[in-house]
């Protein structure tokens, strides 16, 4: 027995359109799930790059742990919002759309691999 729209949550997501196929939901699930996991890799690194002795000039290791942590707080908001709008495009039978936070999540490791680069270098 399928519970009604209006008990799912978020009701702005389940309440409107049709029921897609479930391949295609629980494919957008186990994209969320892959956010949800590259935020806790981002959270260690950053962690693990202030934890550890690693051979970079202190300022950039700190704000290249402070990116990192940075990052991985916002991958779980990319995870929810992807999600959502990806399940009401499936219900609504539109074309998917792109992740509203990748571009930031890029940049924010190029900007980490910059800092770590010239921490390294003069060190």
């Amino acid at each position: 027995m399928n519970p009604e729209p209006r008990t799912r949550f978020p009701r702005w997501v389940y309440g409107t359109g049709s029921e897609p196929d479930a391949r295609f939901s629980l494919a957008n699930e186990r994209t969320f799930l892959a956010w949800v996991r590259t935020s806790l890799a981002l959270l260690a690194s950053g962690v693990a790059l202030e934890a550890l002795a690693v051979p970079v000039e202190p300022w950039a290791r700190s704000a290249a742990a402070l990116v990192l942590v940075a990052l991985g707080i916002l991958a779980p908001v990319q995870a929810w919002v992807g999600w959502a709008r990806a399940e009401r495009a499936l219900r609504l039978g539109r074309p998917l759309p792109s992740p509203v936070l990748a571009g930031p999540l890029g940049l924010g490791l190029l900007v980490t691999g910059v800092l770590l680069l010239v921490g390294l270098l003069a060190a």
